[in-house]
C-alpha cells in the first residue's frame, strides 16, 4: 500500500486501464450512435427512391420537370405553385437542362449531404464549455435527430429547398472566418428566403456590424440581379404578393404553421385579422429578438440563432412544414433547475418535431386549436416564454441532483441489469410524463389499428379463424361459459347495466388514478408501477399483431349479445364512435383484465390497510366478470392479460431490481442526556 500511494506505480496503472476501458466504451457508443445515422440516411433514400414516379419530389418536378413552371415564358408566379424568391427561381433554371432521373437522384443525396454538413455545424457550435464525450457524440445524435425531424423527412420527400437557407445562416454564423464572409452567407440565405434579414438585429446588437453591412449588400445586389433578369416576377413576387405572400398552398392549410395561419384557422379574416398579425408578430419578433441578443452575448450563440429561426417561423406569412427546422434546433437551451427537469423541453421539442400532431393531443374538438397549431406553439414558447438557463446560472452546470434511494439485495448477481433506472427516487417531470403517456398512448393505438392492415374491419376471417380456435380450446377445458354468462346477465337488467358501465368507464379512470396518487405521494413506487404497466401494454401490442382475435360478440353463429352497442351486424358492425378508430380484433391478450390486475397488484402490495388492499383486489374480479358478460372477451383472453402483466412485472424486476425502499433519514441524536460510558441509561 505504501508503494501504491508514494511511488504511485500500481496507482498509475490502475487508472490508465480504467481509463482506457472508458475511452473504449466511448469508442464503442459513439460508432453504435455512427450506425444509427447511417441506417437512417439509408432509409431516408429508400423511402424517396422507392416512391412511385409522380408521388415523389413533387415540388421539384413542378418546378423543373418537362411542364415545370421554369419552363413556362410567362410569369413564374402564374400558377402559385412556385413559391421561391426570383433569385430562387433563376438558381433552379440551369436544373431544368438536367436529365430527370439523373437530377432525381442528384438531388435526393445532395439534400442528404447538406443534411449532414447541418448535423457537424451544429455539434460544432454547442456552447463552451463542452466535455470531450459531448463533442465526439453531438455530431452522430445531430444528424439522427434531423434525418427523424418532420422538415428534413418532408424536404428529402418533396425535394424541397429549406435546408438551405437554415445550412447557409449556420455557416456564416460558426464556421466561416470573417464577418464580411459570415454576411454573405447569411445575405444569400435571404435571397432564398427574406425572413431570414431577421438575423440582422441579432448580428447589429451583438458587434457584428460588418456581417450586417455584407449581408445587406448581398441581399440587395442578389435581387437586383434577379430583377434585371425577370423584371415581371421581380414585380410580381416583391410588389404584387408582397414577398411571396398568398404563393402556394392556402394560408389557412394546417401545413402552414406561421402566426398568420393560425389567425386564419380560428376564423379570422380581413383587415382584423392582418392588423392582428402585424400587431402580434411586431411583439413577438421585439421580444424574441431580445432574448436572442441577451442569449447570444451570454455565449450560448446557437440557441440564440435558434430562437431567431423561431421568430422567422411565426411571423412570416407562411412557414409551411418543410421550412420549420429552427424549432428542432431551440432544443440546445437548459430549461429546469433540478436534473430531473432537464430533458422536458429537449424531449418535447423532439416529439413535436418527429411525430404527427395527432400523436401529441387526443382526438377532442376542444383541442383542435392547439393540435392543429402545435410546432407554432413550440416555435412561439422558444421565441418568447421558455426560460432557458443563463451560463451565469449556478444551475447551468450544476442542476440541483436527482435522489436515489439505497440499492435492495436481489437473490441474482445480474439483477438489476440497468441499476440507475430503479433507484432514482426524485419525481418525475409531471409535463414530461403526460407527454409520453399521451404519445405512448397513441403510439398503442396506432399498432394496434395495423394488426388489422389499418382498418378496423380488416383480417375479420383470420381473427373468426382464431375465435374458433380459442373456443374449442375452452371446450376442451370445460372453461367455455361465455355464451351461459352472458345471456344470463342480459335477462337481468340492472346487473347488465351495471357491467356495461363497469366496462365502459373503469377501464382507463382506475389505472390513471392509481399513477396520480403514486405520483403525489410516492415517486419511487410510481416508476416501479408505470414501468411494469408499461412493459406489460408493449408485450400486449405483440400478442394484437401476431394473433388477431375475435371476441365473442363478433362470432358468427355464437349467439352472444354485444351489450354494451347491440346486436352486430358481423360484415359491418357498428360500435358507436371508436368504429373507424380502434382494431375490435385486439381481443388477445385482454388489457381490459391485464390494466385491472395491474391496479389491484399496486395496490395490494402498496396500500397501508387491509381494506384498500380487498378493494384493489375487487377491481380486476369485477372487471373479467365485465368482459365476458359483456360478451367482450373470452375467458382465455383474461388469462392473457394475467400472462403479459406477469411479464410487466417481470422485466421491470430484471432491468431496475426490486422497488425501491425510501431513503433513511438520519438519526437524530439528543445531547442534553448524555449516555454513560459504561452503556446504562440513567435512571
Amino acid at each position: 500500500m505504501a508503494n501504491v500511494e508514494h511511488g504511485g506505480t500500481a496507482g498509475n496503472a490502475f487508472g490508465a486501464g480504467a481509463a482506457e476501458s472508458a475511452r473504449a466504451r466511448l469508442r464503442a457508443i459513439r460508432i453504435g450512435l455512427w450506425v444509427i445515422a447511417a441506417v437512417l440516411a439509408i432509409r431516408q433514400v429508400t423511402v424517396v427512391l422507392s416512391t412511385p414516379k409522380g408521388e415523389r419530389l413533387t415540388d421539384l418536378e413542378t418546378w423543373v420537370g418537362p411542364n415545370g413552371v421554369l419552363h413556362v415564358k410567362g410569369s413564374l408566379y402564374d400558377s402559385t405553385q412556385f413559391t421561391g424568391t426570383p433569385f430562387g427561381g433563376l438558381v433552379l433554371k440551369p436544373l431544368t437542362r438536367a436529365a430527370e432521373q439523373a437530377l432525381g437522384w442528384g438531388w435526393t443525396f445532395g439534400s442528404l449531404s447538406l443534411v449532414v454538413v447541418l448535423g457537424l455545424v451544429v455539434a460544432r457550435a454547442l456552447p463552451h464549455p463542452v466535455s470531450r464525450r459531448t463533442a465526439l457524440l453531438a455530431a452522430p445524435v445531430a444528424i439522427s435527430l434531423l434525418m427523424l425531424s418532420l422538415p428534413v423527412r418532408n424536404a428529402l420527400y418533396l425535394g424541397q429547398t429549406s435546408i438551405i437557407p437554415v445550412l447557409l445562416v449556420l455557416l456564416g454564423c460558426f464556421a466561416v472566418r470573417g464577418e464580411r464572409a459570415s454576411g454573405l452567407l447569411i445575405g444569400v440565405a435571404a435571397a432564398l428566403q427574406p425572413t431570414m434579414l431577421l438575423f440582422a438585429p441579432l448580428l447589429w446588437f451583438t458587434g457584428r456590424r460588418r456581417a450586417v453591412e455584407s449581408s445587406a449588400i448581398t441581399f440587395a445586389g442578389l435581387g437586383a440581379l434577379a430583377w434585371a433578369a425577370m423584371p415581371h416576377d421581380s414585380t410580381t413576387y416583391w410588389v404584387h404578393h408582397l414577398a411571396g405572400v398568398g404563393l402556394g398552398g392556402d394560408a389557412d392549410d394546417l401545413s402552414n404553421q406561421s402566426l398568420h395561419g393560425a389567425l386564419l384557422r380560428l376564423g379570422l379574416n380581413g383587415p382584423l385579422e392582418i392588423t392582428l398579425f402585424l400587431l402580434l408578430g411586431a411583439g413577438v419578433a421585439a421580444l424574441g429578438l431580445r432574448r436572442a441578443i441577451r442569449y447570444a452575448r451570454d455565449g450560448q450563440l446557437l440557441l440564440a440563432v435558434a430562437i431567431t429561426g423561431c421568430v422567422a417561423v411565426v411571423v412570416s406569412p407562411t412557414s409551411w412544414q418543410h421550412q420549420l427546422l429552427w424549432v428542432l434546433l431551440a432544443l440546445v437551451g437548459r430549461v429546469g433547475k433540478k436534473t430531473s427537469d432537464r430533458p422536458m423541453w429537449p424531449v418535447a421539442v423532439i416529439l413535436v418535431m418527429t411525430l404527427p400532431a395527432k400523436m401529441m393531443l387526443p382526438n377532442m374538438a376542444a383541442l383542435f386549436p392547439l393540435r392543429d397549431n402545435v410546432v407554432l406553439l413550440a416555435a412561439l414558447a422558444a421565441a418568447t416564454i421558455v426560460p432557458f438557463l443563463s451560463r451565469t446560472s449556478e444551475y447551468y452546470r450544476a442542476p440541483i441532483p436527482t435522489d436515489y434511494a439505497r440499492p435492495v439485495p436481489t437473490r441474482w448477481k445480474r439483477v438489476p441489469l440497468l441499476p440507475f433506472l430503479g433507484r432514482v427516487f426524485t419525481r418525475p417531470n409531471l409535463l414530461l410524463e403526460l407527454l409520453l403517456i399521451r404519445v405512448g398512448y397513441s403510439a398503442y393505438q396506432q399498432v394496434r389499428l395495423a394488426a388489422t392492415g389499418g382498418t378496423s374491419a380488416g383480417g375479420r376471417a383470420t381473427a373468426e379463424h382464431h375465435g374458433d380456435q380459442i373456443l374449442s380450446i375452452e371446450r376442451f377445458l370445460h372453461i367455455d361459459i361465455e355464451h351461459w354468462v352472458n345471456h344470463a346477465v342480459f335477462k337481468v337488467e340492472w346487473l347488465r347495466d351495471f357491467f356495461d358501465f363497469y366496462y365502459e368507464s373503469f377501464h382507463f379512470v382506475v389505472p390513471l388514478t392509481v399513477l396520480a396518487v403514486l405520483y403525489a405521494r410516492r415517486p419511487g413506487d410510481y416508476r416501479w408501477a408505470r414501468s411494469a404497466l408499461g412493459f406489460a401494454t408493449l408485450i400486449a401490442l405483440l400478442g394484437f399483431w401476431l394473433f388477431p382475435l375475435a371476441p365473442p360478440r363478433l362470432m358468427p353463429g355464437l349467439g352472444v349479445v354485444d351489450t354494451v352497442h347491440g346486436v352486430q351486424d358481423f360484415s359491418k358492425p357498428d360500435y358507436g364512435t371508436l368504429t373507424a378508430l380502434t382494431n375490435q380484433y385486439a381481443a388477445m391478450p385482454s388489457l381490459h383484465f391485464g390494466w385491472s390486475l395491474w391496479c389491484g397488484v399496486v395496490i395490494a402490495v402498496l396500500a397501508p390497510k387491509w381494506w384498500m388492499k380487498a378493494l384493489g383486489l375487487l377491481h380486476p374480479l369485477f372487471t373479467v366478470s365485465a368482459i365476458v358478460a359483456t360478451g367482450n372477451h373470452w375467458v382465455l383472453d383474461a388469462v392473457g392479460g394475467a400472462a403479459v402483466v406477469g411479464a410487466g412485472f417481470g422485466l421491470t424486476h430484471l432491468l431496475q431490481g426490486p422497488r425501491p425502499r425510501p431513503l433513511m433519514k438520519p438519526v437524530e441524536v439528543s445531547m442534553k442526556e448524555p449516555v454513560p460510558a459504561t452503556g446504562r441509561t440513567p435512571s
